[in-house]
């Protein structure tokens, strides 16, 4: 059974930095694409950011582009968000996702984990 348990998160003020994990188990992921979403207080799903498990290649949402990064480490199954410059519209709970590179949808998600940060 596919697990995805994300952890990092927490409360932090406007500039600062947090890094989110995301560990993955469960399958081989080799054919996966492994993706950041977030989700704020009324707000619908957003993307964040998304990695191939095993090539290069990666995309961001507008809003964070130049200031969020993703990135995996494969001997550890585990994939990161580092986070940078945060601002207080960052507030959300981010989720961890994964989908076959054969579909666009994400088919196995993490519980969330909450990220706040106050300006």
């Amino acid at each position: 059974q596919v697990q995805l348990v994300e952890s990092g998160g927490g409360l932090v003020q406007a500039g600062d930095s947090l890094r989110l994990s995301c560990l993955a188990s469960g399958r081989t992921f080799g054919n996966y694409r492994m993706g950041w979403f977030r989700q704020a207080p009324g707000k619908g799903r957003e993307f964040v950011a998304s990695i191939h498990w095993s090539a290069d290649g990666t995309e961001y949402g507008d809003s964070v582009k130049g200031r969020f990064t993703i990135s995996r480490d494969n001997a550890k199954n585990t994939v990161y968000l580092q986070m940078n410059s945060l601002k207080p519209e960052d507030t959300a709970v981010y989720y961890c996702a994964s989908r076959r590179l054969t579909s666009s949808v994400y088919q196995y998600w993490g519980q969330g984990t909450q990220v706040t940060v106050s300006s």
